[in-house]
């Protein structure tokens, strides 16, 4: 064999070990992972011989798989578009998202804790049945913040401040499920098109995913815990109280939302600017902290880090090296920090729960088909971002902000609410982004939520958070609180 044929003959031989190789590692060390891909279209196929497990919401199912008399033998079908940013969907053609995704193993009975159903449905020769998944979302709460949003483009998440259980999840506007689960591909297709086109992004659930959202003056929470975490400041350290502040090395100035001071006296304190929601004494504060000192307090409440629920959420972002005038805008919400609804929604919950962040939490259990639990998550502390004490004069400031501040609509009879709203801008021309997070009752809280309401809330000019995002925090709450 001359030198050439032989440097073939080994090249080639090293191309099938590789593949050997690759085919085993993917057969011994990733089958599991690859059997659940819901992109895996062999098993989506396979997956309707069985009847994959429902997904629960107080023990009745919002998803179920139906028998059919078709080559498919199951029919997933969806109980109301009001889960539908949850549940997501599952398709023969288009794959699977939300809890039907992410639970996907435990629904199709394929999970590694399922092995002894596996195996007898081997031996009997029945096909496996799926496990179900129960969620830790309260029935009446989800439904409360549905109708609580109304015809509003957006969403609200609930969290439970001591467990990190989700008890409500709505994203707006919702999607019929079942127009994306059935078995005619070119309707299937053709409904899918028309929802995936529409301009309102129903297929998003926008509490974790999508684009994200300029949060605007609920951001302030993170800069005064930034603030306070320093040492350095407390509730009532002052700065000065001018009617504007030009940004540095630019032209352009930023305004209180009222377009004068904040106040009527020479100097602001920390605790009335929160209360008011003053841009001034933020940009001051913002550039005497650094980026530096406001990146690193983003990042432990969770700025740039995968959270699942078990969905994946989308990290929010705060920016990189900026100039001081990008700075001085991003310490009260705008040019490139993004926030998603849980990401403020954990905010609230940390500063009601004593600055300790637990692990966001959708799943409360799964039971297999002859009723045994195969998981049931226990609270986790998901990260410790700011002290007791910062929690506490976090929390006189967000109160104050509802008794007698800029969230006062969000107030309701015999409840202490805690708060913050946003007014966040888009750009020349662009609607605003409207905010509102916080917690219920201020002691020993029941519930902490996050809303956002997109292009305005329909209006050109004129909206803000307190105007539209706090009335839809209190129809939540009074429904939480059974007013």
């Amino acid at each position: 064999m001359t030198k050439e044929l032989r440097r073939v003959s080994l090249v080639v031989a090293a191309m099938f070990i590789s593949l050997f190789i690759a085919g085993t590692l993917l057969q011994a060390v990733n089958t599991e992972a690859v059997a659940n891909d819901p992109r895996n279209v062999r098993n989506i196929y396979e997956s309707y011989k069985t009847q994959r497990g429902p997904i629960l919401v107080d023990g009745k199912p919002i998803a179920e798989s139906v028998a059919v008399d078709s080559a498919y033998r199951y029919l997933r079908t969806y109980d109301n578009e009001i889960y539908s940013g949850v549940t997501g969907y599952f398709s023969v053609f288009r794959g699977a998202t939300g809890i039907e995704s992410a639970a996907n193993s435990y629904l199709s009975g394929q999970s590694s804790s399922q092995f002894f159903e596996q195996v007898n449905a081997v031996l009997s020769g029945n096909p496996i049945t799926g496990a179900a998944v129960e969620l830790t979302l309260d029935p009446r709460l989800q439904q409360a913040a549905w109708d609580a949003l109304g015809d509003y483009r957006g969403a609200l998440i609930a969290i439970d401040p001591v467990t990190g259980n989700i008890l409500a999840m709505v994203s707006k506007p919702g999607f019929n499920a079942n127009r994306i689960a059935g078995h005619e591909s070119e309707k299937v297709r053709e409904n899918y098109a028309e929802l995936e086109a529409d301009a309102a992004n129903p297929l998003i659930n926008k509490t974790i995913g999508g684009d994200l959202y300029h949060p605007g003056s609920v951001f302030k929470l993170v800069v005064a815990a930034a603030a306070l975490e320093s040492g350095e400041y407390n509730n009532a350290s002052t700065f000065p109280n001018p009617v504007s502040v030009k940004l540095p090395g630019s032209s352009s100035e930023v305004f209180n939302s009222s377009r004068r001071a904040c106040g009527s006296d020479s100097t602001v304190s920390l605790i009335y600017a929160m209360r008011y929601s003053c841009n001034v004494p933020f940009v001051e504060l913002g550039l005497a902290l650094g980026q530096d000192r406001l990146r690193a307090q983003a990042e432990l409440f969770g700025f740039g880090k995968e959270i699942r629920v078990p969905m994946l959420a989308t990290p929010s972002v705060f920016p990189e090296e900026m100039d001081e005038a990008q700075l001085g805008l991003s310490s009260f919400g705008q040019f490139d920090v993004r926030v998603s609804p849980l990401q403020m929604a954990l905010i609230s919950a940390a500063i009601s729960n004593g600055g300790l962040m637990m692990q966001p939490n959708l799943i409360e259990s799964v039971i297999s088909p002859n009723l045994s639990v195969i998981q049931s998550p226990q609270p986790e502390v998901l990260a410790q971002p700011i002290t007791a004490a910062t929690a506490e004069a976090l929390k006189k400031m967000m109160v104050q902000s509802v008794s007698k501040g800029v969230a006062s609509n969000a107030s309701i009879s015999g409840v202490k609410v805690a708060g913050k709203t946003g007014t966040a801008e888009n750009g020349d021309n662009e609607r605003v982004t409207l905010w509102f997070t916080g917690f219920a009752p201020s002691v020993n809280p029941k519930v902490a939520i996050a809303l956002v309401i997109e292009d305005g809330g329909g209006r050109d000019s004129g909206a803000s958070g307190n105007g539209t995002a706090a009335p839809v925090a209190r129809s939540f709450f009074k429904a939480v609180f059974g007013q």
